[in-house]
Order: C-alpha cells, then sequence, then structure tokens
C-alpha cells in the first residue's frame, strides 16, 4: 500500500465528505477530481506541489472514494456543494491566494460552486471542465458513457489484478504507474469476501454521466468574476481547443493553454506538465 496522506472527513449537510490532507506549507491548493475517481489519484501532482512550496488538499465528493453515496439524482450542482463545503470546512473560502484545481467535472463543480456564491474561488485552474456550450440546460442524457459505466467490470481479486488489466488499455492506460496505483488502491474496497469491488459504484457513475449535460453552467459564465486558466490537452477528444476557448471567451478573466500531447487524462498522464501550469498560473 502506499503511503497516504491525513485524512478526515466531516458533514456537509448531511452528506460526509473526506478530505485529504497532503500538507506543505505556503499558499493553499485544493484538488478537485473526475467522475469515476478519488481525492487520492491526484496523489503525483500532490507531491509535487507540495515539494514547490504549497499548502495542498483534495477530497472524495459525494458518491466517490470514501465519501457518503446518497439515494440522489447526483445533479452536477451537487458536486458545486461539495466544493463549497470542503472550502468552507477548511477555512478557505474567499482566501485570495488559494488556487482552486478542478479536472473534468472536478472542474466544472468549482465553476458551478462559484457560480452559487461569488468570491468563494479567487482562481480556478479548471483541465477541461465538462461544460457544454448550451444557452439552456440539456436534458439528461443516458450516451454510451453512461452505458460504458454500468457495463464496468467491478470486482477484482486483488490490486495487482486490476492494475494490469487497467494499464494494459485504454483510457487508463496513459496514467503514469504512479497515478494508476493511487486509482486503484484507493479506488477499491473490500465487499466483505475477500473480493475488491469499485468503491464509485457502475451505477453512480452512470448517473453522474447522465446528469453532466444538465448543470447549466455555460450559459452563466459571465458571472464567474475568478481568474480562471481553462487547461486543455493538445490531443483530447473530450473538451477540445475550441471548446476550450468558448468556455474562456465567455468568463470575464478567462483565458485558454493547451498542454502538449496531453489528452483528457492530463493531470494523471503527465503530472509535471500539469503541476508546472498550475504554478505559472498561482504566480
Amino acid at each position: 500500500m502506499r503511503t497516504r496522506p491525513t485524512t478526515h472527513s466531516f458533514d456537509a449537510n448531511g452528506v460526509r465528505l473526506v478530505v485529504h490532507d497532503w500538507g506543505g506549507a505556503g499558499a493553499p491548493v485544493l484538488l478537485a477530481h473526475p467522475t469515476g475517481f478519488h481525492g487520492l489519484v491526484w496523489e503525483p501532482v500532490a507531491r509535487r506541489l507540495v515539494a514547490a512550496g504549497r499548502r495542498v488538499w483534495s477530497f472524495d465528493f459525494r458518491g466517490h472514494g470514501d465519501s457518503d453515496a446518497p439515494e440522489s439524482d447526483y445533479s452536477w450542482h451537487g458536486f458545486g456543494d461539495d466544493a463549497l463545503a470542503v472550502t468552507g470546512h477548511l477555512g478557505l473560502r474567499g482566501d485570495p491566494s488559494l488556487v482552486a484545481c478542478g479536472h473534468s467535472k472536478g472542474g466544472a463543480a468549482l465553476i458551478l460552486g462559484e457560480q452559487k456564491a461569488a468570491g468563494t474561488f479567487g482562481r480556478i485552474w479548471a483541465y477541461e471542465p465538462i461544460i457544454l456550450p448550451s444557452m439552456e440546460p440539456l436534458p439528461p442524457r443516458d450516451d454510451f458513457l453512461a452505458r460504458a459505466a454500468r457495463k464496468r467490470r467491478d470486482a477484482w481479486e486483488s490490486t495487482d489484478e486490476a492494475f494490469a488489466a487497467y494499464a494494459s488499455k485504454p483510457p487508463l492506460d496513459v496514467m503514469t504507474p504512479q497515478s494508476l496505483r493511487a486509482y486503484v488502491e484507493y479506488g477499491l474496497r473490500d465487499r466483505g469476501d475477500g473480493v475488491l469491488e469499485l468503491k464509485c459504484r457502475p451505477e453512480v457513475e452512470a448517473l453522474v454521466y447522465t446528469m453532466g449535460p444538465n448543470h447549466g453552467a455555460f450559459a452563466r459564465l459571465a458571472e464567474v468574476a475568478s481568474d480562471v486558466l481553462v487547461v486543455c490537452g493538445e490531443t483530447t477528444r473530450s473538451v477540445d481547443h475550441a471548446l476550450g476557448a468558448q468556455i474562456a471567451d465567455r468568463l470575464p478573466r478567462g483565458r485558454l493553454e493547451v498542454l502538449a500531447g496531453l489528452g483528457h487524462f492530463g493531470p494523471q498522464q503527465d503530472p509535471d506538465a500539469c503541476v508546472a501550469s498550475i504554478l505559472r498560473f498561482a504566480s
């Protein structure tokens, strides 16, 4: 097992959320993970940020990692609420030195949180935030991502078996060994009979994907006064440069950065490049 950060939980309006404290000193950084992942998948990024002189936390969204998985429709506004709750719990709300970093759903959640509670996040680093270009909230969509999530294998004999399977094929084969180890070792739990299962249950992941188009953040981007860096991978098939530019252009203080050679899993594919981008933005 990997050495883990200090972890604690707290109650956020009836939902128990788990926070990971990576330590460090200096200006704070908060890391928000994508759908189906968890807060410890940020390990390579978090440790590099600590080494660079930052105070770092990550957390598990509802339905992910060791946070509660409530019975709900998993509207993405709930993930925005989680980001706000964690920020308030850590005493970081409105801290001008805070850089809040979100990947995919995590980036969208930070934007949604800022739209709900203006002034929470002075700076947001958003790697391919899932914000679709529509002026109206789109209906929930049971698309290929949701269908694929329901079919995911979720029972393993060991973490080594899971690691080897994920490392052998897309999409997770692009992750560094350290990132993938963190994903596997914290992302599985013993279901009680010695078999390991995914902490983010396939049905929860599918609901999250289904609700992704429905949050309506794009139409309200002009309300976000935060300094926002929208980051896209050069080779991505998710939030490409054109969509990233649309998002950045609608933000009053938004701009776009494209990282060479990276896809949608950039923070797990090249943590050095992403940490360099975060530190440039923070300075």
